[in-house]
């Protein structure tokens, strides 16, 4: 049985992942100069941290109990196949979001280039509400993400919080802007975009419960590969691409190595 211990606190780092969308609404409002060479490399570090502690930490943990359950050779491949189970689950969810309105697909957010008509504004709010569904959406599963690893491993799931929490940052934006142009309410644009993160620890409660009934090594393992191979395309299809549209490609890559170099020496330190 899980300790209660456990489970506060890997549902406490979800919740600080989940709101820090509301820490991007906060930004874009009372940051004077916005600094994109340095939200690149974040982005950047972000995904390093990500892809490093999938293939190094969790993808390698999901095969050891897969292991015990199938076997040395079975276990490797039905990890690898919940890996990939994974990676189409994520790539499904962008599927069903329209690229207008998903928030990782890159918007100028400056202010000169809205319109001040009632449609521009109209279109506005509906771009902010789209963002913050599509949002919540995809922080549905990097809810379970977080709470998995903050389950198994406390060191593990700091890292995965701190990385998503970079991630959430531009999607706060993302939704408040466009909101707070379209209403001149800086109390709609933040708590749009705070309850968007909301979705994160939600799915961790949600996974959670369905955990609590059916936990075993065998859905130990599919979970946590399936939690690698999202990580693994939300790096790859949102945070450097994103990364690379807020600066140089020279920064987002050198983000990216310095976030594996971190993640492999927190690794070395505390494992």
């Amino acid at each position: 049985m899980m300790a209660f211990e456990n489970i506060l606190f890997a549902f406490g780092l979800t919740l600080f992942a989940g709101l820090s969308t509301g820490i991007g609404s906060l930004m874009s409002f009372f940051s004077k100069k916005f600094n994109p060479a340095f939200l690149c490399g974040a982005l950047g570090f972000s995904a390093g941290v990500m892809i490093y502690v999938s293939f190094v930490e969790i993808f390698l943990k999901a095969r050891v109990s897969l292991a015990e359950v199938f076997g040395e050779k079975m276990g490797y491949i039905v990890t690898t196949l919940a890996f990939f189970i994974g990676i189409a689950l994520i790539a499904l969810i962008d599927k069903l979001v329209p690229s207008f309105e998903n928030p990782h697909e890159i918007k100028n957010m400056d202010k000169s280039n809205y319109s001040d008509s009632a449609q521009g504004k109209q279109k506005l709010l509906r771009m902010g509400l789209f963002s913050a569904l599509a949002i919540a959406i995809h922080n549905f599963p990097e809810g379970l993400a977080t709470f998995m690893g903050g389950l198994n491993d406390p060191s593990l799931g700091i890292s995965i919080a701190i990385a998503i929490a970079i991630h959430n940052i531009p999607e706060g934006i993302a939704v408040s802007v466009p909101i707070y142009y379209a209403t001149q309410s800086r109390k709609k644009a933040f708590w749009f975009s705070f309850l968007s993160g909301l979705a994160e620890p939600l799915g961790a409660i949600i996974g959670y419960f369905i955990l609590s009934f059916v936990f075993n090594e065998s859905t130990f393992g599919l979970i946590f590969a399936g939690v690698a191979g999202i990580m693994v395309y939300i790096s790859l299809d949102e945070l450097l691409p994103t990364a690379e549209e807020f600066g140089k490609h020279h920064i987002a890559i050198g983000g990216l190595i310095a976030g594996m170099l971190v993640m492999a020496v927190s690794l070395l330190l505390f494992s």
